[in-house]
Formats: C-alpha cells, sequence, structure tokens
C-alpha cells in the first residue's frame, strides 16, 4: 500500500486550514490537520516541499516508522511547524489504515473505552450576569461541562469573550490588534464570577476557566486558592508553561486541578509536569504534538502518573483533527474531557463529517478511517486570507502574554 501522492489543501471557510491529503495505489486516502493558526503557510510549504517528497513511495501501512523518519530523519526536532506536518502525515496515515481495513480508527487504537467523549462549551458575556445566562443555555443543550470566561471591568478586551453572544473567534484579519492587560484587575474579578455562577447554577455541572497563560506561579497560585471553594474541574494555561518548575510553586498552594499543554509539541514539553504530578490534565492536541501515534504516548505517560487527557479543540483546528482527537479520546483509558466549539456552517460543508453531538457528548462514528471528509472543489472557493491572533499588553505599554 504505497504512498502515491500527497496535497497541501489551504482553504480559509471562516478559519484559515491546511489539510494533507495522502493517496495510495490502492485508491484510497487519508486526511491529517496541519493547521497552526496564524503561521499556516509555514506549515503548508514545510509539507509542500520537504516532507510529501519524502512520503511517495513508503509504505502507508507503517505508520511508527515513518513518524520516526520524519522526527528523527531531519536532525532539526520538534517545534511547531516541524511537529505539526508530522501530525498530519501521522494522522492522514491513520485514517488510510482505517479505511484499508473497513474500520474506524478508534478499534485500530485498541477500540471504545467509552460510549461517548464527554465535552465542554464555552460560555462568555460582557457582565457576569450575561455569562451566567450563557452556560445556562449550553446546560439546557445537555452539555454537562462549561467553561466560563467573562469582560474584565476597565479592559477594552478580554480573552475568551465575544462579541454579540457569538462564538468566541479571536483572529484578526490583516495585522494583529493589541488589546490592554490587568493582572491586578483580573485577579480581583475572576473569583465573584464563579461565586455567582455556583450560586445560579448550583453545585452539580462542571466549571472551567481559561487564564491563557498570565499570570506569575505565585500569582497562579492566589487564583487557584481563591476559586477552591466553587471547586472548579480545571484552571486551564495558569502561566507560560516553557518552565514546567513553575507548577511547583502552584501546586503548593491550591488543590484546583490544573490543566496545560495546547501550545505543547512533544512530550518533552510536559514530561516534568507529568512525572511529578503538577497538573492533572494534559491538553495536547493532536495537530500540535506530533498526531495520534505521538499523543497516544503522551497519554501512556500521564495514565501512570494519574494525569487525565483534555485535548484543546477550539475552532483554529478543522473538523479532521476534532474526528481524530474523538476517536483518541474514546480509545484512551485516561480521558477526562474534550473542548468543542462547533464549526461555521460554511466549515462543516467544506469538511463534511460523521462524528455526532448529542447530550453533553460526542461520537467519532463508525465510518472506516477518521470519519470526515474534504470537499476540494468547495474548498477552492474559500482562498486563504491572512490573520493573526492577538496582542497583549499591561497597561504600562509593555508586551505580556496574550
Amino acid at each position: 500500500m504505497k504512498i502515491v501522492d500527497g496535497q497541501v489543501i489551504v482553504c480559509s471557510p471562516g478559519r484559515n486550514f491546511v489539510t494533507l491529503k495522502l493517496s495510495t495505489e490502492d485508491g484510497l486516502y487519508g486526511l491529517g490537520d496541519a493547521t497552526l493558526n496564524g503561521r499556516e503557510l509555514a506549515v503548508a510549504s514545510y509539507l509542500k516541499e520537504h516532507v510529501v517528497p519524502l512520503l511517495i513511495g513508503r509504505d502507508a501501512r507503517r505508520i511508527e516508522d515513518t513518524w520516526q523518519y520524519l522526527y528523527k530523519g531531519a536532525y532539526w526536532r520538534r517545534g511547531p511547524v516541524t511537529m505539526a506536518a508530522i501530525s498530519a502525515v501521522d494522522t492522514a496515515l491513520w485514517d488510510v489504515n482505517g479505511k484499508a481495513l473497513d474500520t474506524p480508527v478508534y478499534q485500530l487504537l485498541g477500540g471504545a473505552s467509552r460510549e461517548s467523549v464527554m465535552v465542554y462549551g464555552h460560555a462568555n458575556g460582557r457582565t457576569i450576569d450575561d455569562t451566567v445566562k450563557a452556560a445556562s443555555r449550553f446546560l439546557e443543550q445537555g452539555y454537562q461541562a462549561v467553561r466560563a470566561q467573562c469582560a474584565v471591568p476597565g479592559l477594552d478586551a478580554t480573552y475568551g469573550v465575544g462579541h454579540a453572544g457569538a462564538h468566541y473567534d479571536p483572529t484578526d484579519k490583516g495585522r494583529p490588534t493589541e488589546s490592554q492587560w490587568s493582572t491586578e484587575r483580573y485577579l480581583d474579578f475572576v473569583p465573584g464570577l464563579f461565586e455567582k455562577m455556583r450560586a445560579e447554577l448550583g453545585p452539580v455541572p462542571h466549571l472551567l476557566h481559561d487564564v491563557h497563560h498570565r499570570l506569575t506561579p505565585i500569582e497562579a497560585a492566589r487564583l487557584g486558592k481563591s476559586l477552591e471553594p466553587y471547586h472548579l474541574f480545571w484552571m486551564e494555561d495558569a502561566v507560560p508553561a516553557e518552565l514546567q518548575e513553575g507548577f511547583r510553586t502552584i501546586r503548593q498552594h491550591t488543590t484546583t486541578p490544573l490543566a496545560v499543554g495546547e501550545v505543547f509539541n512533544s512530550i518533552w514539553d510536559c514530561h516534568l509536569l507529568i512525572e511529578e504530578q503538577l497538573i492533572d490534565y494534559i491538553r495536547c492536541s493532536v495537530v500540535h504534538a506530533g498526531g495520534i501515534s505521538h499523543l497516544r504516548k503522551i497519554a501512556a505517560l500521564g495514565e501512570v502518573h494519574h494525569v487525565r487527557t483534555g485535548c484543546h479543540g477550539a475552532t483554529d483546528l478543522s473538523p479532521v483533527c476534532l474526528a481524530a482527537a474523538l476517536h483518541f479520546d474514546l480509545a484512551v483509558h485516561n480521558f477526562g474531557i474534550q473542548e468543542y466549539i462547533p464549526h461555521t456552517e460554511e466549515t462543516d460543508r467544506v469538511f463534511p463529517h460523521r462524528y455526532r453531538f448529542e447530550a453533553g457528548a460526542l461520537h467519532p462514528g463508525d465510518a472506516p478511517g477518521l470519519g470526515v471528509d474534504v470537499d476540494e472543489a468547495l474548498a477552492a472557493r474559500h482562498p486563504y486570507a491572512r490573520a493573526y491572533l492577538p496582542v497583549s499588553r499591561k497597561l504600562d505599554g509593555t508586551v505580556h502574554s496574550w
């Protein structure tokens, strides 16, 4: 089952996506997501110019060998561009092999460990009352878990807060926007948000919150301690995690569960966090952390150390990535939760899929492979449009983590 062709499809049905399509001599093809938000064309070029030529003639069944060939064979390892490209190849090969064996990918991963995959929605608002109402709407739809974000008074923009009730999309066409940040105002405001959330919604729903890398370890420790009465499911990305040891300080001061990992590229970015049990959930995504093959290794390390998975799943990742994540989620034993923001209708038309949502959970479906496709003709009607994520600055003008 040799690979005979590799196409890189770049399109923008609302958001920019990079998709790899690998075809075999048997007439089968598999898809992989290679999207790197704000740097999409770097990955597309890496695939076209450097990776696809190496794949022609290789046996599509040799998934692990191909992964190591692209990782160790390049000498220059890791990094978001390289790992997104490897992820796309790996995911496409799992898709091909599922189709060749006429079975869904989760069956190749050992079969289902659960009936469906619990997901969380994104509730946000300009005021606390607005956020509570948004969360209530998710609960009415059957969600068991909701992430809550709210505009911080006195700041011109706040991460996670959309416009006019729309799903949050941070990207900007053209040059990135710049927004203000005040740690002091944020730390004073957030505990009141969750006090109201629990008072209105009760003790049962799972509540989550994303700090988005904005705090120092001791500031994150303060926030986690102040949120303990509201028993959050997790506090996400409390600090920039390049310094894995920083989580030791947070862990010493709070029992609020900690989640991190959406920007990680490999097991080497999180092994200390997992081995020292400094986090409770690892949030690496299929597209950014080496594909299904490498994500399984991260999950296996997590299982030994009581760390569960919670894959990143925002709409900067295509339905190809979401489908792959759901197969992984359904099979892996130490699954925790899956982030889920529905894609736009135009995105779903470009990427028709078999996964389905019901009662706060998703199931990848039982179609062979990943159960997702790409309409190339329709994709061509949505050309790439350069877009960037925002830049954040402190009130004194210093660039800060967005």
